[in-house]
């Protein structure tokens, strides 16, 4: 598949605040909306129809990658149940679920800690799609990737809602992607910072002043 994505420029400041519907508990913490939530649905139903193009017909292991990864999880899976629904090649799904944990407030760390790993024998010989929220530095997929490979499933592709441009980047590039965005720290539509803003409909850039109070 060729590799397709919306790029939003390091120079874009998003949108204002003021536009969109934001939580009162949150306004003071953002400088902007940078993706509209209407913008990554529609981001999403594509990616979802390229999904169903490529992998339709076989059975798919959908894994989600919690916490950040589930509401772009749930929304894929829901555009790729109403493709199976209405068109001519459908795509038979079984989910499963992964939490991997490798950050300390906003820094990447070295090491990745994977939750629910022991459970993964069932992947053997499947079609793996790995859904994400976001790649940065790439190290974290590419330990995943590993882990997964162990079992021997007979496919595996990955589908992320952001990849970063980042001089941190392995290089790892995942097959599915909805949008590259520049290098700032982004919160919202499940990504969270510590925990906070997941509840937050659209992706937001996280102010310098948000990342020392909510910090741990």
């Amino acid at each position: 598949m060729a590799e397709s994505f919306l790029q939003i420029d390091d120079e874009d400041k998003g949108y204002a605040l003021s536009l969109f519907c934001i939580p009162k508990h949150y306004e003071e913490d953002l400088d902007s909306v940078i993706i509209p939530n209407g913008l990554i649905k529609d981001r999403t139903e594509r990616l979802a129809r390229d999904i169903v193009r490529d992998m339709g017909g076989q059975h798919i292991v959908a894994l989600c990658v919690l916490k950040g990864g589930y509401t772009f999880f749930a929304d894929l899976m829901d555009y790729i149940k109403t493709l199976n629904q209405n068109s001519d090649k459908s795509v038979p799904l079984t989910v499963d679920f992964i939490r991997l944990k490798s950050y300390s407030n906003d820094q990447s760390t070295n090491s990745v800690k994977v939750i629910g790993g022991d459970e993964l024998t069932a992947l053997t010989g499947k079609n793996v799609l790995v859904v994400e929220d976001i790649i940065e530095t790439g190290k974290t997929m590419e330990t995943l990737l590993t882990l997964l490979n162990g079992f021997q499933p007979k496919m595996v592709k990955v589908a992320s809602l952001l990849v970063k441009r980042t001089p941190r980047s392995s290089g790892y590039r995942p097959d599915y992607v909805g949008f590259e965005v520049p290098d700032k720290f982004l919160v919202g539509y499940a990504l969270d910072y510590n925990e906070y803003f997941r509840d937050l409909n659209h992706i937001c850039i996280l102010s310098d002043q948000a990342k020392e109070k909510y910090k741990v």
